[in-house]
Formats: structure tokens, sequence, C-alpha cells
């Protein structure tokens, strides 16, 4: 596996947790509410810059599978709550604000995952269309008879083959043994007809006219924001599936990889399938993050969401120094699940 795929897969990764945490970042500033630190990355600082206007510290650290979003007073920052007097204090500010800021970041996910998808319908899209001809080879019989590229399958030989399928009007070409072959296309709103004596492909071993017959062309700049919202909504409901499955019976659990696991993939996956499989995977695993992430598990966003939601409901919050204590147990069961996982990956890439 070539390293400069790993290194896009470890990219992937990357602009993933950025957009995640920059849809924390953006959304609480423009709530007014005050950002300690903004980092990509997890370990030591390896750069960091402080913004003379807000005070936010922008890092940058060496691990790039994780990212943060700090807040003075946030439960994570300060569980004794020791600033609770500081007015720029995260827990201060009123709750729809605080819920908001926790949501953007799996807000952030979906949304790239969208624009991502929408290039890849514009880019790669294809619709199916009745069989026609995309290209005609000089000095074969098709060119000779007058068939051009753009000309649509009418009937060949009489047999009706408008609906049918690319492979099924080749046959149909081809089923004559070098008899005379009729075919009847419409070109532009036109129907004409062409009578073409097929010649023999030895290499092939078969009766060829010399044109090449396609069933999809580009799709509609019309159709390319549906389609993308197709196949979000479409990967979203099978991500959502194989999550139900993995938690009520554990089918999956097999298959499920931590972040080497899923460098590994990406990087595969993309050199064998090159820019579009690349793009694909940014949507279905932006996608999985974003929804992963509004999961009620302490430590993630769906667990926070849970906890406002409550002191919206109760009209105060519940304790921080409790709500502090069940994020960190989630802290610690997730990153245990993490090494289980990377040590799992890191088995099954040796064979062992």
């Amino acid at each position: 596996m070539s390293v400069i795929y790993i290194l896009l897969a470890i990219v992937l990764l990357g602009i993933l947790i950025m957009v995640h945490e920059f849809g924390h970042f953006a959304v609480t500033r423009l709530c007014g509410i005050a950002v300690k630190e903004f980092s990509i990355g997890f370990g030591p600082k390896i750069w960091q810059r402080i913004s003379k206007k807000t005070g936010t510290a922008f890092s940058i650290r060496p691990i790039p599978l994780g990212g943060y979003c700090m807040f003075y007073g946030d439960t994570d920052d300060d569980p004794k709550g020791e600033s609770k007097d500081d007015p720029r204090n995260y827990n201060k500010a009123a709750v729809w604000k605080r819920m908001l800021s926790v949501a953007a970041g799996p807000l952030m996910n979906f949304v790239l995952a969208f624009a991502v998808a929408i290039w890849l319908m514009a880019a790669y899209g294809m619709v199916a269309v009745t069989p026609q001809i995309s290209d005609v080879e000089s000095g074969m019989p098709a060119e000779t008879a007058g068939l051009r590229a753009g000309d649509v399958f009418l009937s060949v030989n009489g047999q009706e083959v408008a609906d049918q399928s690319v492979q099924f009007v080749s046959e149909a070409i081809g089923s004559g043994a070098g008899e005379t072959v009729e075919v009847t296309v419409n070109r532009d709103g036109e129907q004409k007809t062409f009578t073409i004596i097929p010649t023999y492909d030895s290499g092939l071993e078969r009766y060829r006219l010399g044109v090449t017959i396609t069933g999809a062309q580009p799709m509609p700049s019309s159709m390319v924001v549906p389609a993308a919202w197709e196949a979000c909504k479409q990967a979203s409901v099978a991500i959502v599936g194989a999550l139900g499955k993995l938690v009520t019976t554990g089918e999956g659990l097999d298959q499920t990889a931590g972040p080497v696991g899923v460098v590994q993939l990406v990087a595969e996956e993309t050199r064998q399938g090159g820019l579009e499989i690349y793009l694909s995977l940014i949507v279905m695993i932006s996608i999985n993050l974003g929804l992963m992430n509004l999961i009620p598990i302490p430590g993630l966003d769906g667990s926070r969401l849970v906890f406002m939601l409550l002191e919206a409901l109760r009209g105060r919050p519940v304790s921080q120094r409790i709500e502090s204590s069940i994020h960190l147990c989630g802290y610690v069961l997730l990153f245990g699940l993490m090494i289980f996982f990377t040590f799992k990956d890191v088995l099954r890439i040796f064979g062992m």
C-alpha cells in the first residue's frame, strides 16, 4: 500500500474532524460564547496562535485522529467549577445557545457529506437511458452505413429494444451470425432505418458493427442536488440500520474497525477506485461520524445534548460534578474501545 494513499486517508480523517470541530466553534462564536481553545489533533501542541481580539488559542497537535473546542468553565475544562464567576463561563450562556453549539458539530458533518455528494454526482453521476450509440469506429460497417454517435436504438431486426439493456441490444446485433442487420434509431426526433452487414472480429470471436453502446449518460444538472440528497439519505438509513444491528444483536462487530483500520480501508479503496471512491468514502464516513456523535454515549455530543435538554425541561442544570463524572467515564470507555479496536486492526493487518 503506497504511502501516498495512507497520507490521503489520514487527510480524510483530518478534514472530517476539522469540519466537525469548526461547526462547534463557528456556531459558538455566532451565539456570543467565548472559546478558550480550538485544536485540531491530540497530544502536545506543535503550533499555537492566540487571537488578540478574542483570546482564543488556535492549536495544531500531532495526532490527527481527534480535536476539540474548549470553552471557559466547560465540564471538561473546569470540573470543580472554579471559574463559575468568570463572565466567559460556557455554562452561563442560555441553554438553547449551548445546544446549538453542540449540535453544530454533527450538523457540519452532514453538511460536508451533502456538499461532497453534490460534487460526486456532478462529476461522476450517471442516469440510465435507452441504449444509444456513444461512439462509431472509423472504417467499420456502422460508419459506412451512416450511424452516428447519439443515435438512440429503437429496434434491431424488427425487435423493439428501446427499453432493454445494453447487453440485450449487443446480443441482438450479434445474433445474426454475419447476416444483414436492420437497425432503426431515433436521431434528433426523426426515425431512421439502416441495413448493415456486420464484420467478424477474430480477436473477440463475434460479429460487430463497430459501435460503442451505452445505457447511461452524465446526470443533468437539474438532477444533481436531488440525487446527492437521496444518496445521503440512503447512506444515513444504511448506517443507522447497521448501528442498530450492532447494538441489538452484535451483527457486524467482527467488521468494526478503529482509526488504524479506517486508514487502511480508505487507503486501499482509494488505491483501487481513485477520486470517485475517495469522495464516496468522505460522504459515508462523514455521515457516520455525525450520526455516531448524536448517540447519547457519555463524552459524545449526544450525551451533552441530553443533559442540556434535561436542564431546559427542569429549569436548572444537572450538577456539574455529576455531569463531569459521567462524561469522564464515557471518555475512559471510548478510549478503551479505541485501544481495543486499534490492537485488533494491527493484528488483522499482520494476519495474526
